[in-house]
């Protein structure tokens, strides 16, 4: 009974270990270096699979430290920083691990001091020694001493991964644990505190100028367009109703995209491809329906047909197009999750309009059609036709 007993529970045991992730399961205590190295402190750090410890000396004011990144790439690179400026990327006195083009894993110091940096051998505003990395298991382990000063014992800490191009750094991930990777650190009391993710307010005004503009307004602008007018006795507002709209969500979203570049000026190091080049065709697009209004010929003019060809078919593209960026956005900001469920609530919400609107004014239509061609009938037989 007791070897059943066993065996179960070794299962058990088994089973747990294949599918809690390693993330979950390890932290920094317990944990044994190759060097035989102890620590007399050490926390695990809220994201990006890492672990810091020290040894913390106060007599000189030095601290020894070991930087862990589990999982780690052998074609990616990891760094480790104090920031007293902050919790934030520029200014940071990093240390940077990767491997070099024959292998071997490389550690140097590099101070951060733009959005774009170089990632050069840099010297640091402290002194560091004994510096090494360490690869083993795929786990990345940066080794070095720090020459503290005052100031610096308790201060900002930041660390980051990213990928590499042959012998190139590229920008790290834009993720929310990218974002999150900060905090604080003392080295005297063993406290470290994680950091909070700070958002730019350009970017929540970005993102609500175009979520309102290109991604509301504008399907509304469609939608008058497309239904009232089937009601006669909405002829003609309805088309100043859908130029007010267009003209509206046309502004406003032209406010939203120049916050963008300005945005994308604001920071060379970071790149948004596809979110950008969205953004252009959609501001092209737009354009080019101000100018259909302007352009627009009679109803009765023999080019309208292609006219409404050329106006219907950038109108559709440009709402497909608006909602895909818009998501796209939600991904890049990463807000609270709330703000992308209400934006697809009243997308769901106006879909469902629209088929409503859809069948409602098919129905008027076929009516129209099936009385006109029964008036048709009855005036021949009378003889108006002929």
């Amino acid at each position: 009974m007791a070897n059943s007993w066993g065996t179960v529970l070794f299962s058990c045991a088994l089973l747990l270990s294949l599918f809690v992730p390693s993330s979950l399961a390890q932290t920094c205590r317990g944990h044994s270096f190759s060097s035989n190295q102890l620590f007399t402190s050490c926390s695990d750090l809220p994201v990006l699979s890492s672990f810091l410890y020290w040894n913390h000396h106060p007599t000189n004011l030095t601290a020894d430290i070991a930087f862990r990144k589990t999982g780690a790439s052998t074609n990616g690179w990891v760094a480790w920083a104090l920031n007293p400026n902050g919790q934030q990327m520029v200014g940071s006195q990093a240390i940077l691990a990767f491997h070099n083009s024959s292998g071997v894993p490389t550690a140097y110091t590099t101070p951060i001091t733009s959005l774009s940096p170089s990632m050069q051998p840099g010297d640091l505003s402290f002194q560091v020694s004994n510096l090494k990395a360490e690869y083993s298991n795929g786990d990345m382990i940066i080794f070095a001493t720090l020459h503290l000063t005052s100031s610096l014992i308790s201060t900002n800490q930041v660390w980051q991964e990213g990928t590499m191009s042959g012998t190139s750094f590229n920008p790290h991930a834009m993720d929310s644990a990218n974002k999150a990777s900060v905090g604080t650190i003392n080295f005297e009391t063993g406290a470290t505190v994680a950091g909070t993710v700070r958002t730019s307010s350009k970017k929540n005004v970005h993102g609500v100028l175009n979520a309102v503009s290109w991604g509301i307004l504008m399907p509304m602008g469609i939608m008058i367009a497309r239904y009232l007018k089937v009601f006669k006795v909405a002829n003609p507002a309805w088309f100043y109703l859908h130029a007010a709209c267009q003209s509206s969500a046309y502004i406003i979203g032209v406010a939203g995209w120049g916050t963008g570049l300005k945005l994308g000026s604001d920071s060379p190091g970071i790149k948004y491809s596809k979110h950008r080049n969205i953004g252009i065709t959609l501001f092209c697009f737009a354009t080019l329906q101000v100018f259909a209004l302007l352009l627009r010929p009679k109803p009765d003019h023999k080019y309208r047909l292609y006219w409404n060809i050329y106006h219907h078919s950038i109108g559709y593209a440009t709402i497909a197009l608006s909602i895909i960026n818009i998501y796209e956005g939600f991904d890049i900001l990463d807000p609270e999750k709330k703000w992308k469920k209400i934006y697809t609530g009243i997308i769901i919400f106006l879909g469902a309009v629209a088929a409503l609107l859809e069948v409602s004014t098919w129905i008027i239509v076929l009516k129209r059609k099936q009385t006109a061609s029964s008036n048709k009938h009855v005036n021949g037989t009378n003889g108006y036709d002929a």
